[in-house]
């Protein structure tokens, strides 16, 4: 099934299941995917507005290419079971606690003012990722690609720069004691 240009306004998709094909140009607003089965669906240059998309389930057959999400709820996404051909997405005022994006590459990806809490970013490359205004408490970072990464205005952040591959990484003063916390010092 292919849908161009629709619009989907307030529709709970956990009682209305969303048949199963590519979504192109679509926009989805205050619609509730909580917890829905997403696969079989490619989802491209559609925009999700004020959704609830937590615990929904993402497989090899779940394609987002050029997606945006804006206030959204995004909670415990597995992103990095997504098919990856194409991948792309834009976050802005999003809840992503716990959401797994292991080994994806993000480059250029805009995370804008999104609770990234606990968020898990191992292995994945963030080349050329901005990290607008967004919090990163207890969000892993391990052998993650940190080139020309922007943590300029991001907070809460905590990341050991020896087991990570940061080149050219931006960082504010404020933030530099996030990249200190594992020597256990006092700085005042």
């Amino acid at each position: 099934m292919y849908t161009s240009e629709q619009n989907f306004d307030k529709i709970d998709f956990t009682e209305t299941l969303l048949p199963k094909g590519e979504y192109e140009a679509c926009s989805f607003t205050n619609c509730n995917f909580s917890g829905v089965d997403l696969s079989h669906i490619t989802f491209s240059e559609c925009e999700f507005e004020s959704c609830n998309v937590s615990m929904a389930k993402i497989y090899k057959s779940t394609s987002f290419k050029t997606v945006h999400f804006k206030n959204c709820k995004l909670l415990g996404l597995h992103f990095q079971n997504a098919n990856e051909f194409l991948l792309a997405f834009k976050f802005e005022n999003c809840q992503l606690k716990l959401a797994s994006f292991y080994q994806l590459k993000l480059k250029g990806t805009t995370f804008k003012n999104c609770d990234l809490e606990e968020a898990d970013f191992t292995e994945t490359d963030l080349t050329q990722v901005v990290f607008e205004a967004c919090n990163l408490s207890k969000a892993i970072f391990e052998n993650t690609h940190l080139e020309k990464t922007d943590f300029m205005t991001a907070y809460n952040y905590t990341i050991d720069l020896e087991n990570n591959k940061p080149k050219k990484t931006k960082f504010s003063t404020s933030g530099l004691l996030g990249l200190l916390s594992k020597y256990d010092i006092i700085v005042e």
